[in-house]
């Protein structure tokens, strides 16, 4: 991703923004929020190609380091499930769910917490070896 297309990620965002506005002014509530999801749909599809490439330097990373292929993808899930979280729980705050906004929070937390697991079981047992 290149510094203009941010900018160009910034300028959808803001006229995003002031669309929404101005149909919530305009009693235009169920028009706001599909402009403010659609608004956030064509930044998120504008970073795939991004996101391809990103993907695939840590995956070069990954086999440089020397780390396990198992232990690197899942570090790699997690990150992606804390983002795509987070994207969620901030469309539901958008949309006034705030409840539904934490309970996906926790969703994520349990699941990032599950593939950790096998994570933190062998470091306490390469801990153990050491002792």
């Amino acid at each position: 991703m290149t510094s203009s297309d941010i900018f160009i990620s910034i300028a959808i965002a803001i006229i995003t923004a002031l669309i929404v506005l101005f149909l919530k002014e305009s009693r235009l509530s169920g028009l706001s929020l599909i402009a403010a999801i659609a608004g956030g749909a064509i930044i998120i599809i504008r970073l795939f190609p991004s996101l391809s490439s990103l993907l695939e330097g840590y995956t070069a990373l990954g086999s440089i380091s020397g780390i396990s292929s198992y232990y690197f993808g899942l570090i790699l899930k997690i990150i992606g499930i804390a983002y795509i979280c987070e994207f969620g729980a901030q469309l539901c705050r958008d949309a006034s769910q705030g409840a539904i906004a934490l309970k996906i929070e926790l969703a994520a937390k349990i699941a990032i917490l599950m593939l950790a697991l096998p994570v933190l079981t062998s470091i306490v047992n390469a801990v153990i070896e050491l002792l």
